[in-house]
Parts: C-alpha cells; structure tokens; sequence
C-alpha cells in the first residue's frame, strides 16, 4: 500500500501506521478527520456504546430538488443515516450519553434530524441524570433545509439550558473543522470546551473573513491553538488522551457541590 504523505510535516507514513497512531501523524500528531464508530472503538469501554434515535432520516422539508438522491448518496459514503450518532456509553465505567458528528455525511452539516437527536440526547441526559459529551465535526447548518436546519440552532441551545438547569455536566470537542451553525449553537455552551490539535473552529471560514474584510488573517487563525489563547476553548487534547481526560473531568465535576441535586 503506498504511503500517505502527511499535510502538514510531509513525512510519509503506512495507512496501517496512521491508523495505529488513532488517525494522526506518527512524526509530528497532526490529527487526521475520524469518523463516529472509529472514535466509539478508542473511547468507549468495549461494547457498551447503544444507539438512540438511530432510526430517525432526513425529509426534504422544502422540496429541494435533488435532495433526495445527495441523501441517499450520503448515507451510502458515510454508513450513516444523517450526520450525527448519540448514545449511552461507558468511558472508563462512568455512564454519559455520548453524540459524535459526521463530516461525512453532508460535511457534517446540521439539519432537522442532526437537531432532533442532539436535543433528544440532551433531554434523555436530564432525565437519567446523565452527563453529555459531544465530538462537533460540521460545516454549519444544512442550507438545502432552509429555514428548518436555522431553527435547530434554538432547539439545541434551548435543550442546553435544561440539561444547565438540572446541573448537570455538558461537555463539547471541538473537531476539524467545527464551523457555522453548528459553532454559533450547541458547540460553543458547554461547560468545558476541548478541542483536537489544529482543529478549525469559527463561524464563517478565513476566505469568507478575507474576502469580507479585504485584508490577510494571521497565521493560524481559527485553529484550536488560535481559539485556546483567546479564551474559546479550555484544553486541548490529542486522541491518546481524550479517553482518560473524559474520565477525569466526569470525576472532577460528580466531586463539585450542588451536582446531585443537594443544596451547597
């Protein structure tokens, strides 16, 4: 098998080698786009992830032609039935409900279903007293929805505020790239924000910023690295050590008062 040529140090490494490393660079760890079930197999304790609201699909709400067929052309590509999967799990033998983004399912894009089942995590939390994680991989709202895919950025944020309100813990991971809607939603209200090395995080893209202002951006804008300095995000963690920060910070937070329900 010839070998891949990495983007950003430009070693040359085996497939087998990359995926060893969990999808990054064995030289310098630039982080390479992971799908859903790739990361449920180095997160989760063995055999414990079980799918909610996987049966739910995608209408074509406002008759877009051709809809319809990049649909079905998506989940083909993707082994996936929209662009995200939730679920309940076990990292390291503390329960969470877990949701993982799709950048291959329509560029991870958010539309009614992508909406409805972030938000059926996020009230199923509160129900079982759960805490979430998410992994965000998106370019933004699904714009062959229209308006729908708009409104699932208040349906989101609304069922952030109820999981808030039971006290319970939200936490996001900011993945290449995290952008859009999506970023101006769900993603960016956790209560501890992580993110992947060199992850794009923003709302419209540096060429759309460019274009607008008329003027070149700094090196690394919008990189994870970028959004850390500026207060956007709170750590950043390569694979190797999502699994056991996770863990750690679940721990940290069922230590803090008033998380159960008692007065502090």
């Amino acid at each position: 098998m010839k070998d891949e040529l990495c983007p950003r140090c430009k070693a040359a490494y085996s497939r087998e080698a990359i995926d060893a490393a969990l999808k990054t660079c064995p030289g310098c760890g630039h982080h390479y786009r992971m799908e859903p079930l790739e990361r449920i197999a180095y997160l989760t304790d063995g055999g414990t992830f079980t799918e909610f609201s996987g049966n739910l699909r995608s209408l074509n709400p406002i008759e877009l032609a051709g809809y319809e067929e990049k649909l079905s052309e998506a989940e083909a590509k993707s082994r996936m039935k929209d662009a995200v999967i939730t679920g309940t799990c076990l990292i390291e033998g503390r329960s969470l409900i877990l949701g993982l983004m799709s950048f291959a399912f329509m560029g991870g894009s958010m539309g009614s279903v992508v909406g409805e089942k972030v938000s059926r995590a996020l009230y199923r939390a509160v129900e079982e007293r759960l805490p979430v994680v998410i992994f965000t991989n998106s370019g933004g709202a699904r714009m062959q929805e229209g308006i729908f895919s708009l409104l699932q950025m208040a349906k989101t944020s609304s069922a952030v505020a109820e999981l808030d309100k039971a006290g319970l813990p939200f936490f996001i991971v900011l993945c290449d790239p995290t952008t859009g809607g999506v970023t101006a939603s769900f993603a960016m209200l956790a209560d501890i924000t992580l993110a992947e090395p060199g992850a794009l995080i923003g709302f419209a893209g540096p060429r759309v910023i460019e274009g607008t202002i008329g003027a070149s951006l700094p090196e690394g804008f919008q990189r994870a690295e970028f959004q850390q300095e500026r207060g956007f995000v709170d750590l950043i963690v390569p694979r190797s050590e999502q699994k056991r920060t996770i863990a750690h910070l679940l721990d940290l937070h069922n230590c803090l008062p008033g998380q159960k329900g008692e007065e502090v």
